[in-house]
């Protein structure tokens, strides 16, 4: 194969962005040949680009007219369409998150693994070299055993207008949660690809409707903890101004934070347990440096993650973003809602028959009066 050609499925404003690049040749050996949506509308301009369109979930997939789709649809689609798609013997890349629940997720990945497709999902910040460089510095030992996480990511700001602009926003039935589920799988992804660690038990906060008039959560903190006695406290709000998006990592080799597009490093000369156990002058502590880290490169976001894809299908070229390991951050997010239902620590695995049947229990209690497409074909994939 010279050229991998995609197939779009969900032309609302991402999957919209995703055929911008596609057709303007931002992604080298890749090509856009078909697009679908159930708005025809929506595909008035494909006809004009000579890309051929579909409204027919089933005559898309059958077309033979692509080689890998980009799924772009509302979050409960996800894994229904990436099933159908390694059926068809297609390679996918997934916009995040990977689904709603675990349970349905879990069920895709074994399709996933047994095609043999490539499978990548769009977890874009894993592009930026700052996350990359932490990552290094962990991976490498740089930060020794971590102690300790705290992550503010309250700059996902959203208005009324936002919530109002699709029938399945903010919806338990049309998009199975709030900013869990919509901005935060980014830092909730990072999590677990920066440190290489995921939580034993999860004990969260999720406030539903406190800044908005939605029936899912728009504020959430959660304490996690991890096997090796680190700990994070991870906040996340879609309806503060200015918000603030902090990370701050300490280790037993010192402290690493990542904010304002900066990477400052507080290097202890010797390890704080190294310090406390040879110190014998009482008060005192070890003697610490304050590094500004450099780094070089530059963030290239859905492009990065698409061309990575590309090259991974065409080359081998390793995936950033394995599509198997979106259930990891999902994982976190439904633990943190659970949490917050049944008002008590959540272990993981998390139980994903109680979380499901919990899901099922909202989106039936649900008096949101607001149009929510059944159909595959959603309208809309934005975040």
């Amino acid at each position: 194969m010279k050229e991998v050609r995609f197939g779009i499925i969900g032309l609302g404003s991402m999957g919209t962005h995703h055929a911008h690049y596609l057709i303007n040749n931002k992604i080298k050996g890749a090509k856009l040949t078909a697009v679908a949506d159930i708005n025809s509308e929506k595909l008035s301009w494909a006809d004009e680009s000579g890309i051929k369109s579909f409204t027919d979930e089933d005559a898309f997939f059958s077309s033979g007219l692509f080689d890998a789709v980009l799924i772009a649809t509302p979050h409960y689609h996800h894994p229904p369409i990436a099933v159908k798609a390694f059926e068809y013997g297609l390679h996918v890349l997934s916009e995040k998150p990977a689904g709603v629940y675990t349970k349905q997720v879990r069920e895709m990945n074994e399709k996933a693994e047994k095609s043999n497709q490539v499978f990548s999902i769009m977890f874009n910040q894993r592009t930026n070299p700052l996350y990359q460089k932490l990552r290094e510095f962990i991976q490498s030992g740089e930060l020794g055993q971590l102690k300790r996480i705290n992550w503010t990511i309250t700059d996902w700001y959203r208005s009324q207008s936002y919530y109002d602009s699709g029938g399945w926003r903010a919806t338990w039935k049309g998009e199975g949660g709030g900013v869990l589920i919509n901005q935060s799988p980014h830092q909730l992804d990072l999590l677990h690809w920066i440190t290489g660690m995921e939580p034993s038990r999860i004990r969260a906060f999720c406030y539903f409707g406190k800044y908005r008039n939605i029936e899912v959560e728009d504020e959430v903190t959660a304490f996690l903890e991890y096997k090796d006695k680190a700990t994070c406290v991870f906040t996340t709000s879609i309806g503060e101004a200015p918000g603030t998006n902090r990370l701050e990592i300490a280790g037993d080799r010192g402290k690493a934070v990542i904010e304002d597009g900066k990477f400052t490093f507080w290097r202890l000369r010797v390890p704080e347990s190294e310090f406390n156990r040879e110190y014998t002058g009482g008060f005192g502590e070890p003697e610490c440096w304050k590094i500004d880290v450099p780094v070089t490169g530059k963030e290239t976001g859905h492009q990065g993650i698409t061309q990575n894809f590309v090259d991974n299908i065409l080359y081998g070229t390793p995936l950033l973003a394995t599509g198997t390991e979106g259930i990891k951050s999902l994982a976190a997010s439904n633990a943190m809602q659970l949490s917050t239902w049944i008002d008590d620590w959540v272990t993981l695995p998390v139980n994903e028959d109680l979380y499901h049947q919990k899901l099922t229990e909202k989106i039936k209690q649900s008096k949101i009066e607001k149009s929510v497409s059944d159909k595959t074909l959603s309208v809309d994939g934005t975040y």
